[in-house]
């Protein structure tokens, strides 16, 4: 029987001719037998990927091998089915959208905050002097966030930007940043370095790392993922639930998109409500010609809708 593995993963390094580098990658990943989502840019890759551990041995060798890659850390998750239905690899202005009008104003290869291993960062969480700081989207932290962090009202993390003068109150403490598997703290933490913060950490290898290092203790819920699983459990050593179910307003920890594809919102919802919604957010929802079939998971593939901006709110505490 086949075993099965999802690599999350991503690496800043600069790839000349980053646009034909994604087509040769596409052909490379499918030659392999890998599914998955990459982001290529100028700037370095994105991704996630499954497929047979021999399949993912393959590419993570090959990864490696670049010299502008060999530093990748590679997260590792063993699956019981490949976590994705198709395989795609797509060029983009950047593998993680800043937000700012010049993006090449931060350079995560030459200044980012300090890197912290999952154990460092769980001894320096709980001091006074230390503010914990999550740089993910709001669907995200709602579902799962350590203790007591700082989240932020946003969207999308290219709104992280217009958060600063609001996380100023913050400038005489330490911040430690984090998120799923460190790619936004990479330039959250320099973002903040930039702007005058003095003291910027950041969890190395994220919540992912966390988890598998020191058993992610102090974090609550689940962590949202971007593949089929849409969350994964994170703590073993004092798990809670914090989530609420979007229709009835119970304790649940599960997320899924809404099964209209014209919606697709990001909700937590608990079995019953998803079983008398359909998977759906609404009754309008329910009610959508194109309304999707609801088989228990809530992930569909995803149908791209126009970006609509909003305003970001001001950020909160959460007190777990």
């Amino acid at each position: 029987m086949n075993t099965y593995e999802t690599l999350l993963y991503y690496c800043y390094a600069r790839i000349e001719n980053a646009e034909q580098y994604a087509a040769d990658h596409l052909a490379f990943c499918k030659s392999i037998g890998l599914v998955g989502r990459i982001i290529v840019a100028d700037e370095g890759l994105n991704g996630t990927v499954s497929g047979t551990a021999e399949s993912c041995q393959q590419y993570r060798a090959a990864i490696l091998a670049d010299p502008r890659f060999a530093h990748t850390d590679f997260k590792i998750d063993e699956v019981p089915e490949p976590t994705f239905i198709k395989m795609h690899v797509r060029y983009k202005s950047e593998i993680v959208h800043s937000g700012l009008k010049d993006p090449t104003e931060i350079d995560p290869t030459k200044e980012t905050g300090k890197h912290l291993a999952p154990a460092e960062f769980l001894a320096m969480m709980d001091r006074e002097d230390v503010v914990v700081l999550d740089v993910r989207s709001n669907y995200e932290h709602q579902v799962g966030r350590f203790k007591n962090a700082i989240t932020l009202d946003i969207e999308n993390f290219r709104d992280f930007p217009a958060m600063i003068n609001e996380l100023a109150q913050y400038k005489d403490k330490k911040i430690l940043t984090y998120c799923t598997g460190g790619i936004k703290c990479e330039k959250a933490s320099a973002y903040l370095l930039k702007q005058g913060f003095p003291e910027v950490y950041q969890l190395h290898g994220g919540i992912v790392k966390y988890g598998k290092e020191v058993g992610g203790e102090n974090f609550d819920g689940k962590c949202y993922v971007f593949d089929n699983r849409l969350t994964v459990a994170v703590n073993k050593v004092n798990p809670e639930v914090i989530a609420t179910c979007y229709n009835c307003g119970s304790t649940t920890d599960k997320m899924i998109n809404c099964a209209n594809p014209e919606c697709n919102e990001h909700i937590t919802q608990c079995d019953a409500c998803g079983e008398k919604m359909q998977g759906c957010c609404s009754e309008k929802c329910t009610d959508h010609p194109r309304k999707r079939i609801y088989d228990g998971t809530g992930y569909y593939v995803k149908v791209p809708q126009p970006i609509v901006i909003k305003k970001p709110s001001k950020i909160r505490k959460q007190v777990s």
